[in-house]
């Protein structure tokens, strides 16, 4: 969507009128770089009890999505003995904190089949007229008894069905990282070409540079204390290498943005920097409580407040992060759409948007087990093991691959077309 904003000047001469031309076009700048925000809560807000509101519908779907997640971690840390009454999720031969992981993915399979339910009856849809706009938007009670209905029936689903349900939940979940980190690497790529646009260049030239150099001083900043509070000797072989591979990537990212073709400017590589140093302490973090090398999460266990905290923060950024890609549909368009949008298009896909939260669904049984049905997850913790660690890992690798693919793409893509163009 894109935010257009004017100015109405009444001018009495040729000065006045070039005055108002050069104000109206400063706002169509900030508009489209900061209206859009703004604009989806007024549209919310006003359009709340005037028919079918796409709007304030996603925000529904994320409550849902939300109390879903709080589900499964009661099923995992708490419902121990109450999934134990049910005969069929007798399927960990006595050890019974498989019970509260198949807990987990039990509700997983509800979420993501209510979700997928909606990807089938919602993709497609283009115009607010269509009744699937309706169906989306509004008759939330039949919605609620639905989500409750499939979610009670996986809980009669047969033990070996789950099981392979949590199997294939490691690939809808790898996709929904993908997915997220396009959406996040699009954006930090948006808001750099809005920051080096020629007005906001003039009006904030030194606010971006400050910016840029904080980001980027940030992102060292991290690595150094990686190194001291999770690479303490030169036994910890595998930290130091995650950090220092981290740190190389960050520097080629700049190398990359700050080359005479690119010319992209610090802030995008420091955004990213900081953006990969988060993935990479995310995934020193998932390391086991009992690795000697990982103090801070040894500390954290030991206080309880901590390790509430984080896991609420958690739980919180899952959601945020599935509800933010949801609405991107953009991010994963390998071509650019022809003409504009018009008033009656709706706001966002609503396919996309429901299928990112069915492979969300997929993604938060897994941090919540740990990527591992099979072993045993600490009450308050969440995405903890090694197969967390390495998934992170790779994530982190890939978004820099993705970032530095998409800061080189349009070079190479421009040296074909010159070169096909001069054949011809």
């Amino acid at each position: 969507m894109t935010v257009s904003g004017g100015v109405d000047m009444e001018a009495g001469g040729a000065a006045a009128g070039a005055g108002g031309a050069a104000a109206a076009g400063s706002s169509d700048d900030e508009a489209r770089c900061g209206g859009r925000f703004v604009e989806d809560w007024c549209c919310a807000c006003a359009g709340l009890f005037a028919g079918p509101n796409p709007m304030m519908a996603r925000y529904l779907y994320a409550l849902i999505f939300l109390v879903t997640n709080l589900l499964a971690w009661t099923l995992r840390d708490y419902g121990n003995s109450a999934l134990a009454e049910l005969q069929r999720l007798k399927v960990c031969q006595g050890a019974r904190y498989c019970l509260g992981t198949e807990g987990v993915l039990r509700v997983s399979l509800g979420c993501f089949l209510f979700f997928f339910v909606m990807f089938l009856s919602t993709v497609n849809t283009t115009k607010v007229q269509e009744w699937r706009n309706s169906w989306h938007s509004e008759w939330w009670p039949a919605k609620v008894v639905l989500w409750l209905g499939i979610t009670a029936v996986t809980f009669l689903a047969p033990s070996p069905l789950v099981q392979l349900y949590g199997k294939v939940a490691h690939f809808g979940a790898g996709a929904f990282l993908v997915i997220q980190l396009i959406s996040v690497t699009r954006f930090i790529m948006w808001l750099n070409d809005c920051c080096r646009s020629e007005i906001t260049r003039k009006r904030c030239h030194l606010q971006i540079q400050v910016v840029s150099i904080v980001t980027y001083v940030g992102a060292l900043l991290g690595i150094v204390l990686m190194y001291v509070w999770y690479a303490p000797s030169p036994a910890c072989k595998l930290n130091i290498l995650f950090i220092t591979v981290t740190l190389v990537l960050v520097q080629l990212m700049t190398f990359v943005s700050m080359s005479s073709k690119v010319k992209a400017g610090y802030l995008a590589p420091g955004l990213m920097g900081i953006y990969v140093v988060f993935l990479c302490w995310s995934a020193i973090r998932s390391e086991p409580h009992t690795e000697i090398c990982n103090k801070k999460a040894a500390v954290a266990t030991s206080a309880d407040w901590v390790n509430i905290a984080s896991f609420v923060i958690a739980v919180i950024v899952i959601v945020a992060a599935t509800f933010s890609t949801g609405i991107d549909s953009k991010c994963i368009q390998f071509k650019k759409a022809e003409g504009e949008s018009e008033e009656d298009d709706i706001p966002y896909g609503f396919g996309f948007f429901h299928l990112v939260f069915a492979m969300g669904a997929m993604y938060f049984a897994m941090i919540f087990v740990g990527w591992n049905a099979h072993q045993t997850m600490e009450k308050w913790t969440i995405d903890v093991g090694w197969a967390s660690t390495w998934v992170r890992i790779g994530n982190e690798w890939l978004a820099a691959i993705v970032y530095i693919w998409m800061m080189i793409a349009p070079i190479i893509w421009k040296t074909r077309q010159v070169g096909s163009s001069a054949e011809t």
